[in-house]
């Protein structure tokens, strides 16, 4: 459905074209002629469904710009997505000149108290801090018309509960309530009983949570293998901008560490550093200078990243609806994106339940060797002698050049060169990733009581071949577990700043 179609004035249509928005989506569609109209609405949606968007545009549209209290508050679970929502309520209201501001924990409140001066009518921010300055008096809600729970589940998952309570006892009876979740415990049911009226439901059906432009795949892998496992898999699959994610800040410490340790330009996030340190990495990755981004759910959660082409999951979510956020973070804008996920023979039961509910079979792949993963790692070397080959004033070095040539083989001066790009055998920089205490079996009560969804994959079994980038196939037909021994994954250049500007194409092998 078009925009056009759904009620929006012309300056607020000029700002949805600008901002590269065409066709609004199911939740966008759904929701924008209800927050219109005035009602409550309840929408079930994931993150990267564009439910910013949904209930930003209509807020943007009813507020009045020569009133200078707080219209419209959204409350969000972690400091990330607040500002990222700010920033997008800003964009499109900026014809308009709403002022948007946000307030979040781990920054300086005197500077945030100031800013409120200036009369925002549109407020963004987290329960801790909402309820700081609430405390304070310095944010006053008794003029407001609209109130958004944002990834209310998330909320509820980090406690929140009391403070969303809380502030909500502080705004009007007559206020719009819009409340968005993932999923719909229990306790988020009783907010919309509690706080809503008449609230009209919103959910995007199962078939609309995966799209068809991400290749999901698993690798069983007990858990001490696993580390050595994915990081032959980055060597084969070369992926541009990478995803990884763990289940505890422990877990995402030790992968960033270990990741770091073996050459890959990698770094971690997760509730516990500071703001400063997460928007510096954050800002890193956005710029295509850090490949890989280790994190939890939690960190993760709302992250709007353009150009992810790999998403793995080293730890899989006991959540299904955890997996959706999760690979929802690639195969954006009508570009292709992998998911991986390791799955513990135990845990064989959880990857039933999530192809259960995004009705998608995810193809089995056997782990990369040692000397494939060499393979791939060379590929990668290759590619950057080409880069330095056409970047470099060669007359420049032609008279050392041809000293070298004359003490040395041609074979023995380019086997120094690939020697040095590629680092040392990853077997000789070993890493511990401390164990996770493993899932409960659903076979004793854990979720969804150890049900299958019915009948054996056609590659159960067999080994699938390696997907590279969306442009690119890579790795041939893996037909070894390679299970044990000296493990070799390719070490990266710290240097590296982004994606590969030249790629070497594998064919794909597949046994049915």
């Amino acid at each position: 459905m078009n925009f056009s179609e759904l009620g929006l004035s012309e300056s607020l249509l000029k700002a949805v074209k600008r901002s590269g928005y065409e066709e609004a989506t199911p939740i966008q569609a759904e929701t924008i002629p209800m927050v219109l109209k005035g009602q409550d609405v309840i929408g079930q949606a994931q993150t990267g469904t564009g439910k910013t968007a949904a209930f930003g545009l209509p807020i943007i549209e009813h507020v009045d710009t020569s009133n200078p209290e707080i219209q419209a508050l959204i409350i969000s679970p972690t400091r990330e997505l607040a500002i990222q929502t700010q920033e997008e309520l800003y964009r499109l209201g900026k014809d308009k000149k709403a002022k948007v501001q946000v307030v979040y924990g781990g920054a300086d409140i005197r500077r945030q108290i100031n800013n409120l001066k200036n009369h925002p009518q549109i407020l963004v921010g987290t329960p801790g801090r909402l309820l700081d300055h609430i405390n304070r008096r310095t944010v006053k809600l008794g003029h407001i018309k609209t109130l958004v729970l944002d990834e209310a589940d998330e909320m509820l998952n980090m406690g929140f509960l009391d403070d969303i309570e809380s502030i909500l006892k502080q705004t009007p009876d007559t206020r719009q309530t819009l409340l968005f979740s993932a999923t719909m415990p229990t306790a988020i049911k009783k907010i919309g009983v509690q706080f809503m009226t008449d609230p009209q439901q919103v959910k995007i059906k199962a078939k609309e949570l995966t799209t068809e432009l991400i290749d999901q795949y698993y690798v069983r892998s007990r858990d001490f293998e696993k580390f050595d496992t994915m990081t032959r898999l980055i060597d084969v699959q070369d992926p541009d901008l990478t995803i990884v994610f763990g289940r505890t800040k422990r877990r995402v410490d030790e992968l960033a560490k270990g990741l770091e340790a073996r050459g890959y330009n990698a770094a971690g996030i997760h509730g516990d550093l500071t703001q400063q340190r997460r928007t510096q990495i954050m800002n890193r990755f956005k710029a295509g200078k850090l490949d890989i981004l280790v994190a939890t759910d939690v960190a993760a959660r709302g992250l709007d990243i353009s150009g992810v082409t790999h998403v793995y999951n080293y730890d899989i979510p006991q959540d299904p609806d955890s997996y959706v956020h999760r690979i929802g973070r690639t195969g954006r804008a009508g570009h292709h994106g992998v998911s991986l996920t390791f799955v513990t023979p135990n845990e064989m039961d959880y990857l039933r339940e999530i192809e259960k509910l995004t009705k998608v079979r995810m193809l089995p792949l056997k782990p990369p060797t040692q000397e494939e993963a060499f393979k791939g790692q060379l590929a990668n070397a290759l590619s950057e002698v080409e880069n330095l080959i056409s970047s470099t004033d060669t007359d420049k070095f032609s008279a050392q050049a041809e000293e070298l040539l004359n003490q040395h083989e041609p074979v023995e001066l380019v086997a120094a060169l690939l020697n040095d790009i590629t680092k040392n055998d990853a077997s000789a920089t070993p890493v511990k990733i401390t164990p996770e205490r493993p899932l409960p079996s659903h076979k004793h009560g854990g979720n969804g009581g150890g049900r299958r969804s019915g009948g054996r994959s056609r590659n159960s079994g067999h080994g699938g071949g390696y997907r590279g980038n969306s442009n690119h196939h890579r790795g041939g037909g893996y037909h070894s577990d390679s299970r044990g021994g000296g493990n070799h994954s390719g070490n990266r250049s710290n240097s590296h700043s982004g994606g590969h500007s030249s790629r070497h194409s594998y064919s794909i092998h597949k046994k049915d």
